[in-house]
Parts: structure tokens; sequence; C-alpha cells
């Protein structure tokens, strides 16, 4: 582990692989719908009751993600964000922490920058990249399923 989860002052998430199981489902009609782990969402109060900011980076842009996040409390959502490392330095610098202190949580490609820069780094066990990356925790739930909750009771504990 590239740091200690006691120092994590901010925690980051991308959403699909992640919060979902990474499918896309269309009506008839071209609605799109997600489905979210609602252990997911308890997750994000655990982290709010240890004063611990959450930032949500994808570089999908939905209005159903806009939603959970608002249903959440979640203000730092950024969507279609293709340069995830250059958005996270940047509320680094707003925060006054730096990358070691953040816990980050992704599952393929466009995560690895990410993943590799900070502090303690996340996967969910059915993630595409494993071959490519090894993070510092992979987690016991598969996106969709509470992987993010997973990794959150992990850094808790560690606290």
């Amino acid at each position: 582990m590239s740091a200690s989860a006691k120092n994590i002052k901010l925690v980051g998430t991308d959403i699909d692989g992640v919060w979902t199981d990474a499918r896309m489902y269309y009506s008839a009609d071209g609605d799109i719908m997600k489905s979210f782990s609602t252990y997911d969402g308890m997750g994000v109060k655990l982290l709010r009751e240890a004063g611990i900011p959450l930032i949500i980076m994808t570089g999908e842009d939905t209005e159903i993600v806009a939603k959970r996040a608002q249903k959440l409390g979640i203000d730092r959502i950024f969507q279609g964000e293709n340069e995830k490392l250059k958005r996270l330095k940047e509320v680094c610098t707003e925060l006054g922490i730096t990358l070691d202190e953040v816990a980050y949580i992704g599952d393929d490609l466009n995560d690895v920058d990410v993943l590799q820069a900070v502090g303690i780094s996340a996967m969910p066990p059915n993630s595409p990249i494993l071959d490519q990356f090894t993070p510092d925790y992979l987690t016991t739930r598969s996106g969709g399923d509470g992987a993010f909750r997973d990794f959150v009771d992990f850094i808790l504990s560690q606290k």
C-alpha cells in the first residue's frame, strides 16, 4: 500500500463498473437505466459521518448519475471527465491535501493514471484490467454489488 488509510482525507470513485455492474439498459424509447446498490449509498453516509469528503469522476455524462449523487448529497461530481488525474489534482489543491491522502476506486483504463497516483488504490474483482494493474486493495464485492461500500469499510476500519 502506498499510504496508510489513517491519512486518507478524500475518497474518489468512478461510477460505471464500480457503483454499477458496467451495463447500460436501454428502453424501446431510448431511455437509459442503470442499477445502483444501496450498500454504496450507505458507504457515502459512513464517509460523511467520518468527515471524509467524496469526489465522483466518470467519463459518462448521464442524468441518472447526477440524480443518484443529488439523492446522496454528493456535490463534487464530475461527469464527462476525460482528465481524471488533472481534475483530482485541482480538488486536492482546493482542499489543501496531497494525492497521497486520497483513496480511489476505479475499474478500467481511464482510471489507471489516478490509481497509480493516489495513496490507496482499489478495484473490484470483476475489473477487466486486473492483468494490467494491481491495486492496493481488491474489493470482495463486484461492481454494482457494493464494491464502493466494501472499499469504504476497508478505509474506515483502518482509521
